[in-house]
């Protein structure tokens, strides 16, 4: 679904064809956008109304496609932003991309984001805290241990750092 947001979100600004959509998408992740979901994604989106389609004539080159978003775009931009489904909710990019929208959403858009997150994040740190105890503290395993408690380190960070967000979300 990410690709469908930073696509919308891009097209906000003015139309764009395939190659530059690609090149203006910032993703936070490692993993460049690439053809094989930028493509199909626009497709899809031209299919739900969301973007049009234009072909621009190039003087010795080929012709190239032009997208540009439509009022049910902007739209679903919106819904898009606006919840995050359970299913995508442990993505870490499905998570922080529409906490970058939350300027642009309503404080119970932004606790729903959040309340979702944050039940995700409780039943991970509950497995790996359950994990932990039944791990022995067995010198021949020192280092399953440490990446555990790694974990648990970095969810119980990141529950804090929900809360913080929940309470700045609250006074918005």
């Amino acid at each position: 679904m990410t690709i469908k947001i930073y696509a919308l979100s891009v097209l906000r600004s003015g139309p764009a064809h395939g190659y530059e959509l690609k090149s203006r998408i910032r993703r936070p992740s490692i993993a460049p956008v690439n053809n094989n979901s930028l493509y199909p994604a626009l497709k899809q989106l031209e299919r739900d109304g969301a973007v049009t389609k234009s072909v621009e004539q190039q003087e010795g080159r080929p012709a190239r496609n032009v997208y540009a978003i439509t009022e049910t775009g902007r739209g679903m931009l919106h819904d898009l932003v606006s919840t995050l489904p359970r299913e995508l909710a442990s993505d870490d990019e499905e998570f922080l991309l529409r906490v970058s929208f939350f300027d642009e959403l309503p404080v119970s858009s932004r606790l729903g984001v959040l309340g979702v997150r944050r039940q995700i994040v409780e039943h991970a740190l509950a497995q790996v805290q359950g994990l932990l105890a039944e791990v022995p503290r067995d010198p021949a395993l020192p280092w399953r241990r440490r990446a555990q408690e790694q974990l648990v380190d970095r969810l119980t960070q990141e529950l804090r750092w929900l809360d913080d967000l929940r309470n700045e979300a609250e006074r918005s």
